[in-house]
């Protein structure tokens, strides 16, 4: 095939994945933008409604916090506590939730030092606000259809990403790419913003894409990454045995047992049994793990404490580094505040590249109309 054939093959193939995947783009995109700094904006908001939570000594231990939670749902039959989650932060409140049947409770906000339940999410703006915001980037609002709509959305975003950067004139010449001129014809400005905001923020929407795709399809992409990079998975979760008679351990004595596996991990978040058969599950936070909540787990048998198996972030196969590394490549946090601050952008610019290369079609369309009645004219005289 030519060069020629190709670029308008390529061309062809941009313009129309582009006007196919926009408005999805552009959903997908502005939310993500609003998630970049979600954590700082709900505990602002959070910490207005429910007060500060000043650090005033020893964190209480987790199973007196438990226990204030289960006094408040005493009346309620078959509640039961699902996680718990311990915060590295110092004034940030544990967060415990209660779950009955097959569904999660609201989540409840405990002061970890003094054991007061503070609030609960149905009752906090900001959480709703932004659970309806996750919902809408994953899935569009539309359930299991819309999730993999949005992840066939991504994976077409990342295809976008990397036609448009095909196309890009700065090949030819370097200067050219980045230039927008101003005092120009606006179908030139609007050519020159969409060439400038496609060249500086398409690698990294063609990272959140491929991210937003693995994960939204990873029963199909996690074994081929780890076929790929050679790690072998194991097959099933760790399980508890079953003993006749025999009731779970104390938390307290599984707790000894784990922290004893990480001595110097901070306690992250406890994933409490659901059913007979499940494993204890509790998760660290390595003095040397960048991730706010730890990657590092344990997992215990709740009858005899066993430890089933131990997943060390620092010495996970290749495969898991991989698919850990997603999670800092999809929200910006690689390069801490200045790459989040561009993830911002980054999330703003599938409107701007919807809208220039719409007003770039719709040129190249009146155009064409003109060409066809120009033909259609000299074809009748």
């Amino acid at each position: 095939m030519h060069s020629k054939k190709l670029r308008d093959f390529v061309f062809k193939l941009h313009r129309y994945i582009g006007l196919a995947v926009g408005l999805i783009a552009i959903a997908i995109g502005l939310t993500g933008s609003l998630l970049v700094f979600h954590d700082e904006i709900s505990d602002f908001l959070l910490h207005r409604q429910i007060g500060a939570i000043t650090h005033s000594g020893e964190r209480l231990p987790v199973e007196v916090i438990l226990n204030q939670v289960k006094t408040a749902y005493a009346n309620q039959l078959g509640v039961t506590i699902d996680r718990i989650y311990m915060s590295a932060k110092p004034n940030a409140p544990a967060i415990v939730v209660p779950r009955k049947q097959e569904s999660d409770l609201a989540e409840l906000y405990v002061n970890p030092y003094t054991g007061v339940v503070l609030g609960n999410s149905q009752e906090i703006f900001s959480e709703r606000f932004f659970n309806v915001v996750y919902e809408l980037h994953y899935s569009l609002l539309a359930g299991k259809t819309g999730y993999a709509i949005a992840g066939i959305a991504a994976l077409l975003m990342c295809i976008l990403s990397i036609t448009g950067i095909l196309l890009w004139p700065g090949w030819r010449k370097l200067l050219n790419g980045f230039k927008i001129k101003l005092n120009a014809h606006p179908k030139r400005i609007n050519f020159d913003i969409h060439k400038v905001a496609g060249i500086v923020t398409a690698i990294f929407i063609a990272l959140t894409g491929f991210t937003g795709f693995c994960w939204n399809f990873s029963d199909f992409t996690n074994p081929i990454i780890y076929a790929v990079t050679f790690t072998n998975k194991s097959a099933s979760e760790p399980v508890s045995k079953l003993i006749p008679g025999k009731t779970p351990l104390e938390l307290t004595d599984q707790l000894k047992t784990a922290r004893a596996t990480f001595p110097n991990a901070m306690l992250g978040t406890i994933y409490f049994p659901r059913k007979p058969e499940d494993a204890l599950s509790i998760r660290f936070k390595l003095p040397q793990d960048d991730d706010e909540n730890g990657l590092s787990y344990v997992y215990l048998d709740q009858y005899s404490g066993q430890v089933l198996r131990v997943d060390n972030i620092l010495e996970i196969p290749l495969g898991d580094r991989v698919l850990n590394f997603f999670e800092p490549l999809h929200y910006g946090t690689f390069g801490r505040l200045p790459t989040r601050i561009l993830y911002v952008f980054v999330g703003l610019a599938p409107l701007i590249l919807f809208i220039t290369g719409f007003v770039m079609w719709r040129y190249r369309y009146q155009e064409n109309l003109v060409h066809i009645g120009v033909n259609k004219a000299t074809i009748t005289k």
